[in-house]
């Protein structure tokens, strides 16, 4: 008596692959993984009925579909041309030549709060050399100089 074959269902690359087999591990050497893609939530078995059709219509064969599409799996399936992802990139690119300026950051600056950064940073450094290196990292020259504050 013939084993009844259950249909089982995976991405792996750029494609979902399906395929009609007696058990897990026909599915896996069909599909050429390496390692055990049920163990890992990467396959499952289906109960879709199209990819079932899809599965069941040639025997031993490997339908697909390009992962992330609802299109039928095909013996011979071809990537998409015009994904959403590209529109998006295009346009946003048409909009990044147009302003060539940078626009100015949409969260306010809170200089009260830069000065008291500053100033914790200035006591942060003890000694003499320290001092001197905090100014010159604040642009307020050296220790010696009499533009200080």
């Amino acid at each position: 008596m013939a084993r009844k074959l259950k249909t089982y269902q995976t991405s792996l690359g750029f494609f979902d692959l399906a395929i009609a087999a007696p058990s897990m591990k026909a599915a896996l050497e069909a599909w050429g993984a390496d390692s055990n893609l049920f163990h890992q939530g990467a396959a499952k078995e289906s109960d879709d009925p199209d990819v079932i059709a899809a599965a069941t219509k040639k025997l031993g064969v490997v339908p697909r579909r390009p992962v992330g599409t609802d299109g039928p799996f095909r013996e011979h399936a071809e990537l998409p041309t015009n994904l959403d992802g590209e529109k998006r990139r295009t346009k946003a690119l048409r909009q990044s030549k147009g302003s060539k300026a940078k626009k100015p950051s949409s969260l306010p600056v809170d200089k009260a709060a830069d000065q008291k950064a500053a100033l914790a940073f200035k006591k942060s450094r003890s000694g003499a050399n320290g001092r001197g290196r905090a100014r010159r990292l604040l642009g307020r020259g050296s220790v010696n100089d009499a533009s200080g504050p």
